[in-house]
């Protein structure tokens, strides 16, 4: 496959396109355009209708492109022309994003966050809200020593006779009020989650 230069204005839409090009999407191909500029040639048919990149040659235009990379394919029947097409659209749908690789990437990025097909401030609360997530794992269940110290001290001797509660809740009576024998508990000062002891 031999990708050549054509002139923009030689390229014919389709008359019927699977896609609906979106004005945000056009935008966000124009970003992508004058960051790395065009990345992939737009296919054609024999008689240099668009089967792939309509979206991509109508941000092209619209930035005042003239030559543009263009495969073309002339061996292809009607059926299919459009199988390409609906393939094309549908096969990129079908991925998802990795977002531990993602968070990694955005994290190495550090500031600059401005990448094509995504809302910088929505990146950076991304990437705040990863470390904030991390941070509060690292310091859940971790007791310093007052902590400890305080919870030692709250045991009596009569919480040593009892034997061990099998449920992980307070005990109930029928009102649904907490007894006068429920066991002790810690609150964690991060998340407010109540730990059973």
């Amino acid at each position: 496959m031999k990708v050549t230069k054509m002139k923009l204005s030689g390229l014919k839409s389709p008359e019927k396109n699977v896609r609906i090009h979106t004005e945000k999407q056009l935008k966000e191909f124009e970003r992508s355009i004058k960051m790395f500029g065009q990345i992939r040639p737009i296919v054609v048919d024999e008689n240099n209708t668009i089967l792939a990149g309509n979206g991509l040659a109508a941000a092209l235009t619209n930035m005042g492109y003239e030559q543009v990379d263009v495969l073309k394919l002339t061996n292809l029947t009607e059926n299919q022309k459009k199988k390409l097409m609906i393939a094309d659209n549908k096969i990129y749908a079908l991925g998802i994003e990795n977002l531990t690789t993602l968070n990694e990437f955005l994290e190495e990025l550090g500031d600059d966050l401005d990448v094509p097909g995504f809302d910088e401030e929505i990146l950076r609360a991304m990437v705040a809200e990863a470390e904030e997530v991390t941070e509060k794992i690292s310091e859940y269940g971790a007791l310093d020593k007052e902590d400890i110290d305080n919870i030692r001290s709250n045991k009596t001797d009569d919480d040593e006779e009892q034997p061990p509660a099998t449920s992980s809740a307070p005990s109930e009576q029928s009102t649904g009020e907490a007894t006068a024998e429920t066991r002790k508990s810690v609150k964690c000062p991060d998340c407010g989650l109540e730990i059973w002891l």
